[in-house]
């Protein structure tokens, strides 16, 4: 699934699966026939004369009066789901619509400002626009399971309950190609989830982006010594958490001449191929050359809590030197302090 050419969908995944070949409306159909609708019409039940008819209530079937699509009316694919990428939000979903409710006014006043940065982003024009309420011109979806450009309009709108504060989005108008038609249950539920998030992604993004900021704050200053692990060998000692250091290496291992060849976050291993640096360099960093071969190392972190302890092997899986990471502290320290 994917918007039109002005609104490429890049943070946000949505997988399509298909069962088998075939056109859009085969893809949304089940495989077997509709002969069910040629059932005859059910006939009230005729007991005999003086018999008392005994009915167990578990297979009663409810009465009201039910309205939904049978036979190739039916869609059997699977249904949108909103991705739960906002803290502390929960999702209430009715009718079709969504709610993002949330615990206070100021987190679901950054929802409502997302949403809109997220509206600017996409190029997706603005009809009308209060305070408390945006209604979309025409956004458009383009998906394999559709046989026509889907084409839809959106109110979002800015709600309190019960002391709770929430972010509103319905589906309000749809067009299939070029013609309008009513708005279905189907249509709100599948394409409101899909709008939503929209949103949820970019609030998500904006998370992200904003952890890698106050990551980078926490490795402006990070001191660097040596130390000893608890079998007392020596080890190079960060302090600085793992997650900080670890969002760093990226930057700080290529600028000391180490091309990052596999990484493994879980098990805290980084394998680099150690490239000899010039003169040049280690004048401009006023520190003493290390005297590392053209191999690739294995970096090893481990996570202390506050602090993180680097120890390094070489290509057999063989300790460095004491000597040889004490050379290193210096250079890890001014790396770190230049890839602020």
């Amino acid at each position: 699934m994917k918007l039109s050419s002005q609104l490429v969908v890049s943070s946000l995944a949505v997988f399509v699966l298909s069962a088998c070949s075939g056109n859009a409306s085969q893809r949304r159909q089940a495989q077997d026939d509709f002969e069910y609708l040629n059932t005859p019409t059910f006939s009230e039940w005729q007991s005999i004369e003086g018999a008392e008819p005994q009915f167990y209530t578990n297979y009663q079937v409810p009465q009201g009066d039910f309205r939904g699509g049978v036979g190739p009316q039916v869609d059997i694919r699977p249904p949108q789901q909103i991705l739960e990428l906002i803290p502390g939000a929960r999702i209430d979903r009715k009718g079709g619509d969504v709610t993002l409710w949330l615990l206070r006014a100021t987190e679901a006043d950054k929802v409502w400002s997302t949403a809109q940065t997220m509206l600017n982003e996409r190029g997706i024009g603005i009809q009308n626009q209060t305070e408390n309420s945006i209604e979309t011109g025409w956004v458009t979806w383009v998906s394999e399971d559709e046989d026509l450009p889907l084409s839809a309009r959106y109110q979002i709108s800015r709600v309190t309950s019960n002391g709770r504060h929430g972010v509103h989005l319905a589906l309000i108008d749809w067009r299939e190609g070029s013609d309008v038609k009513p708005v279905t249950l189907t249509n709100k539920e599948r394409y409101s989830a899909l709008m939503s998030n929209l949103v949820t992604a970019r609030y998500d993004l904006d998370i992200r982006l904003e952890a890698e900021r106050k990551a980078r704050e926490l490795v402006k200053n990070i001191p660097i010594t040596m130390g000893t692990d608890r079998s007392g060998l020596p080890v190079i000692i960060a302090r600085a958490p793992y997650d900080v250091l670890w969002n760093r290496l990226p930057d700080i291992l290529p600028a000391m001449g180490f091309n990052i060849e596999e990484r493994n976050r879980s098990q805290g291993t980084i394998k680099a191929k150690y490239v000899e640096q010039d003169d040049e360099f280690w004048q401009e960093i006023g520190v003493k050359p290390v005297e590392l071969r053209s191999i690739t190392y294995t970096f090893l972190f481990g996570d202390l809590g506050n602090r993180t302890s680097i120890n390094v092997t070489d290509a057999k899986g063989k300790p460095v030197e004491s000597e040889l990471l004490k050379d290193m502290v210096p250079v890890l320290a001014a790396m770190a302090e230049k890839y602020q």
